[in-house]
């Protein structure tokens, strides 16, 4: 255990969403790094939307450290469907822990937000001072106004009260534990999914197909229906048989992390980041402290489809539809900061995607 941490291996330490991608993955680094106090609850034990109930799970638990990892998330579509329900749980998700944190002397939070919370047409790559300097982008407005609230309620709480509650801005997250919905699932484990079941239509392989819908039904249909109710099915996500319809155009540019990267950067910052090393100190006004984590590298939608067929081994044809939005062209982050606090990413996308596909067709 390094001496110079901030919390003890006794801490009482709550993770909430800690069943979910980052969340998963914070809890595994924690306990790797000797901490033996963690306390979680699923969303059916424990609805964070709920105030009375996290008051009370507050009052019971009395944790000492609280990482903020539970977020109502999805990809371009969702975000631009369910608007509402993005900012409302996010915000009610936001209040109601860290309102309880301050109110039951939580000294340090660790509050994860997104690099959505970006302007749309912000010089790349994207720096932590770009910050509420230009329109979002529009698709995903609401879940990014969340976002801003919940870093500026930890920014204000810590230039009030004195907390030690930091905020970071994730890339495009991926890996154990992730959402292979397709609907609402981000851009890289819905094409892994939507790549991999029209090889496997390609190949005939209906055992395969099967077994890949029991373990994760689409709108209702599992793996016991017909064939022909299959194929069609999957053909309204732009799945046949050696061929894959994918959203947009491919040109935008992403920067994708492994989970358990940022995981371990999340418990870097956690463990020896104090918020008054992250403050200004020219006297200029304290904002903008909040830390992006990412890789910065990037490669286009494109390119990454092509990856992943190469993983999967899938010889087939890739489409790109052009009625559908490519949400922002590009999303680098500038991750100078995060450097600066002595982390950097060790997954790269190549094994990355081998890493995810593996762990897709094993869970």
């Amino acid at each position: 255990m390094d001496t110079l941490t901030k919390l003890s291996p006794s801490t009482k330490i709550y993770v909430a969403g800690h069943r979910g991608l980052v969340g998963s993955a914070i809890w595994r680094n924690l306990e790797q790094c000797g901490y033996t106090n963690l306390v979680g609850r699923t969303h059916g034990e424990l609805d964070l939307t709920d105030a009375i109930a996290v008051r009370e799970f507050f009052d019971e638990e009395q944790p000492e450290a609280v990482v903020l990892a539970a977020a109502h998330v999805g990809g371009i579509m969702a975000n631009n469907t369910y608007r509402a329900d993005f900012i409302y749980d996010n915000l009610q998700i936001q209040q109601n822990v860290i309102g309880e944190s301050f109110r039951h002397g939580v000294k340090d939070l660790l509050f994860l937000g997104s690099t959505c919370i970006y302007p749309r047409e912000a010089e790349q790559p994207l720096r932590e001072e770009a910050l509420l300097t230009a329109p979002l982008e529009y698709t995903n407005e609401p879940y990014a106004i969340a976002k801003i609230a919940g870093l500026k309620m930890c920014e204000s709480f810590n230039l009030q009260y004195g907390t030690n509650y930091i905020a970071v801005m994730p890339t495009n997250l991926y890996g154990p534990n992730d959402n292979f919905h397709l609907e609402n699932s981000h851009v890289l484990p819905a094409m892994i999914r939507k790549i991999y079941l029209a090889d496997r239509l390609h190949q005939g392989d209906w055992q395969a197909v099967r077994t890949d819908l029991c373990k994760r039904p689409v709108a209702g249909e599992d793996g016991t229906a017909d064939e022909q109710t299959i194929i069609s099915l999957l053909s309204r996500f732009g799945i046949s048989a050696g061929k894959v319809s994918l959203w947009g155009s491919g040109r935008p540019l992403r920067e994708f992390l492994w989970s358990e990267d940022m995981a371990d950067a999340s418990v870097h910052i956690l463990l020896h980041t104090d918020y008054r090393s992250l403050c200004p100190t020219d006297g200029s006004p304290i904002r903008n402290c909040h830390v992006n984590i990412g890789t910065g590298k990037e490669i286009s939608i494109g390119d990454l489809a092509q990856l992943i067929a190469r993983t999967i081994g899938f010889a087939g044809t890739i489409e790109w539809d052009s009625t559908k939005p490519d949400g922002t062209m590009r999303k680098l982050t500038s991750v100078e900061k995060l450097h600066g606090l002595g982390w950097k990413h060790q997954v790269e996308i190549e094994e990355g995607v081998q890493r995810l596909f593996d762990w897709y067709r094993t869970h």
